[in-house]
């Protein structure tokens, strides 16, 4: 009997089980992996509407004199858009009204006695935007699309217009998340509003086109609903 249990306690130390807790034990520990992080990205996809402001400067051109001057000043506003997000690839539409005070005074020829004026009351634009992510909470985009606004000629004791022009946009920014459901944004635009007929301009006869240009630089926040 003695020796049937000498028998099974060595067959255990030896069998198939020995051999592989000793083998186990042998091996080295090693620290374990962090399980991945389930935090999601920040997604930029959906509406949002804000407010901008900034500073804007370009030039106005009259065509019967044959001159340019410089014109500048800010501008106030809102915006509103949607973005849909694919991957790290964001695209957009967004449109904005500002309230605009860029003007110039020139007195180049033609308007030595009196100096001629433009001036632009309001900017609106209606954009396609397309930005990549970068760091997550950072989007960088490009952008371009319609602008309209007014350009009011005149010269000082004779005739003037103050008429509403389409043109073109084109520019780019950047966009970076805040705490909660804000962003802040920076983006530049060169804008052309075209020209419109000034021959009202009391001393020109005939023909006289005058053209505004316009570089904004403006800033501003977006809620994100």
């Amino acid at each position: 009997m003695k020796r049937i249990w000498l028998a099974i306690g060595l067959w255990a130390l030896t069998g198939s089980h020995g051999p592989a807790s000793a083998a186990d034990l042998s091996r080295p520990a090693y620290p374990t992996k962090a399980a991945p992080s389930n935090a999601s990205a920040y997604s930029w996809t959906g509406f949002y509407a804000g407010v901008n402001g900034g500073y804007g400067w370009g030039s106005s051109n009259w065509s019967a004199l044959g001159s340019s001057f410089n014109t500048n000043g800010g501008l106030v506003g809102g915006q509103l858009g949607y973005n849909w997000q694919l991957g790290h690839f964001v695209y957009g539409l967004e449109g904005d009204v500002d309230w605009t005070d860029i003007h110039g005074t020139g007195n180049v020829l033609g308007c030595n006695m009196t100096a001629c004026q433009t001036k632009s009351d309001f900017l609106s634009t209606v954009r396609g935007r397309v930005g990549v992510v970068v760091a997550d909470r950072w989007l960088a985009y490009a952008t371009g699309g319609l602008a309209v606004g007014n350009i009011r000629a005149t010269v000082p004791g004779f005739g003037g217009i103050d008429t509403t022009n389409a043109g073109w946009t084109v520019g780019g920014g950047v966009e970076f998340a805040l705490a909660a459901n804000w962003t802040a944004k920076i983006e530049y635009l060169h804008v052309d509003l075209g020209s419109a007929n000034c021959g009202a301009c009391g001393f020109v006869t005939g023909s006289n086109n005058v053209g505004l240009t316009e570089e904004i630089v403006r800033g501003g926040f977006n809620y994100h609903f």
